[in-house]
Parts: C-alpha cells; structure tokens; sequence
C-alpha cells in the first residue's frame, strides 16, 4: 500500500540512541481523531514500517520509534515517548510524556503509559526453560501465572508441573523473586509462548 498518509523529511533528523538515523514526519492528510491537520510536523521514526500508512496511528512531538517497533490502528506515541526494539503499541493505546516501551512490549486497546514509565518484560534465556516476567505476571516454559502465584506455589505445586520443576526453582528462585520485586521497573503484560498453545 502506498504511503499517502505521512513523509519522511530527510533534513530534519535525529540518531537514536544506538546510532540509528530517525526522521521526522509530516502528515500528508489530515488525522482528525489527533487534531493533526495536513501539513502540520510530526514525531520521529526511523522507517515506514515504525507506523501504519493507513488508519490513525500517529506520531507527534519529539516522539521517537525505531527498530522494528510498530505503532498502529488509533495509537498515538507523543510528548518525549520512545518506542522501540520489537515492541508494538497499537488499537487506542496511547504512550506519551517520557515513557519509554521496548523489547517485546505489547501496549493495546485502552492502555496508556505515560510519564517515565519504562514497559519492557524482562526475559531471562540461557535456562532449562526461559523465564518472561511481566507486570503482574510470569511465563516460565509454558507455564502462565501470576506472579503472587509463583512466590506462593508449594514444593508439590510445582513438581505437578514438571519432575525437574522443583530443582530449577529452588536454583533460580531468589533471583527471580528479586527481579519481580524491583519496585524502581513496572513491566509489560506478556502472553504465553504460542508453542504452548497447542499443551
């Protein structure tokens, strides 16, 4: 689909923090739902592939996406916002002021992050089974809970999820419990490995 939406300019840029070149758009039509009329400046991104061409997604002050991030349907990333990595912010979400969303955030429908909010799971591999800890919950392998779950299951509990469950999480569970408490990082939600979908 052709870019009819928005243009990049290429002498108003700026580099990211890793040294990529982002460019500042500008709305090639009106997008009411924003106040944005055709003309008028926008944010900063580093492809077409950072923000829908079609819909209302927008952009807007010194906002900043790159990466393979996508911003998309009604959402809006403005103020100081960054979005970046592989993360998505897309239906009505709107991420503004400092907030920065990264890694494999999912911002969508309703959801706001805003002021020097940080959304990014944190995801720990290298494992027997990886580890994404989100806000309010934790995905180890392919099993999906609540973090006040986790911190709670008894030793039966969680053998009844695998035979070497228990061995892993006596190991691993003070630095885990330690990365779910740092009150300093609010995390994304996160979803349970699509693998696990069909278990």
């Amino acid at each position: 689909m052709p870019n009819l939406k928005y243009e990049l300019l290429a002498d108003d840029t700026v580099k990211s923090w890793d040294g990529r070149t982002l460019f500042r758009i500008k709305a090639l039509v009106a997008i009411a739902a924003f106040g944005v009329s055709a003309g008028d400046l926008g944010g900063y991104i580093e492809a077409e592939k950072n923000l829908q061409v079609s819909g209302n997604a927008w952009v807007s002050g010194n906002a900043r996406v790159s990466d393979n991030a996508q911003v998309s349907g009604n959402a809006w990333v403005s103020g100081d916002a960054w979005v970046s990595g592989d993360a998505w912010v897309s239906g009505n979400a709107r991420v503004y002021g400092n907030a920065q969303v990264s890694g494999n955030a999912r911002v969508y429908d309703n959801a706001q992050v805003s002021g020097d909010a940080w959304v990014s799971p944190v995801t720990i591999t290298g494992l027997t089974w990886t580890v994404t800890i989100a806000d309010q919950e934790m995905v180890i392998g392919c099993q999906h809970h609540e973090i006040s779950a986790w911190l709670a299951f008894s030793d039966r509990e969680i053998i009844a999820m695998d035979r070497q469950a228990l061995k892993f999480w006596r190991a691993y569970k003070p630095v885990i419990e330690a990365i779910c408490t740092d009150t300093g990082r609010p995390f994304a939600k996160v979803d349970a490995p699509a693998e696990c979908a069909a278990q």
